[in-house]
């Protein structure tokens, strides 16, 4: 149980902006092995991120007059405060990659292009679309039923941190690797490790179901599986292999993805 808090809290270190430091840090401790071990517990970080966005889109529904424009300032702020809590960690990932692919057709220069911190118009395009459908798709389920729409956002950012070790597991990390963010999950994650990742979503799925029992979630999970077999043809093709951008680029269309696939199945 050590090692599972372990793991998990460096997770959050990693990949949240929620505060692990002090006596806890050090308690939590640090190598690459154990960051690659964390991997495991992206979807946990989803459980906190998406729980913690869901329960602001709940009470901003409850909170604010019953208008048309309730669902879309509900959505924008979850979506706000959902960005406060990961520091944009994966829209930076979206916004790099945009970047890459889209200034040059040639492999290693789009992986030169990736590394430069400046945002292009590749990715400034990237990202302003990708919040855009993040925010109408959730104001639409809203406005469908709210209770719907809490449960599609807390599913969804558990979800879209599942699919990305799916492109860990089957290409090569790519890029300058020295200087790589992602470099301790160069290495595939291991069955494991991949089990445990599974657990935490199948318990999500499983308080999806028990919330919102007749939700199209089947839906929703195929519009996030078609997500990634899109990024992962897109990543083989263009880099022959993942980065830590392509990661970051493959939760951001996963987690759109899943709310679309929901919208679809349901009924008209």
């Amino acid at each position: 149980m050590s090692t599972f808090v372990r793991r998990y809290l460096l997770a959050l270190q990693f990949f949240t902006r929620l505060p692990v430091t002090g006596r806890l840090a050090d308690w939590v401790g640090f190598s690459p092995a154990l960051l690659l071990a964390s991997a495991a517990h992206f979807p946990g970080v989803g459980w906190l991120v998406g729980g913690l966005a869901a329960a602001l889109f709940a009470l901003l529904s409850w909170a604010l007059p019953p208008l048309p424009a309730t669902p879309w300032v509900a959505a924008a702020l979850s979506t706000i405060f959902s960005v406060l809590l990961t520091g944009a960690f994966h829209e930076d990932g979206l916004a790099d990659l945009a970047d890459g692919l889209g200034g040059s057709l040639d492999r290693d220069r789009a992986l030169d292009i990736m590394k430069d911190s400046r945002i292009g118009s590749y990715g400034s395009l990237a990202l302003v679309l990708a919040v855009l459908t993040k925010v109408a798709l959730l104001a639409l389920l809203a406005q469908y039923s709210v209770a719907l729409a809490v449960a599609a956002l807390f599913g969804a950012h558990v979800t879209s941190r599942l699919v990305p070790l799916c492109v860990i597991r089957t290409l090569p990390h790519v890029g300058d690797t020295a200087r790589s963010k992602s470099k301790p999950l160069a290495d595939a994650i291991g069955n494991a490790g991949l089990l445990v990742a599974i657990t935490w979503w199948l318990a999500a799925m499983a308080l999806l179901l028990w919330l919102q029992p007749a939700a199209p979630w089947p839906q929703a999970l195929l519009g996030a599986l078609l997500a990634l077999a899109w990024m992962w043809r897109l990543l083989k093709r263009r880099l022959q292999g993942f980065t830590g951008d392509g990661l970051g680029a493959t939760q951001q269309v996963s987690e759109a993805a899943f709310y679309l696939g929901l919208l679809l199945g349901l009924p008209a």
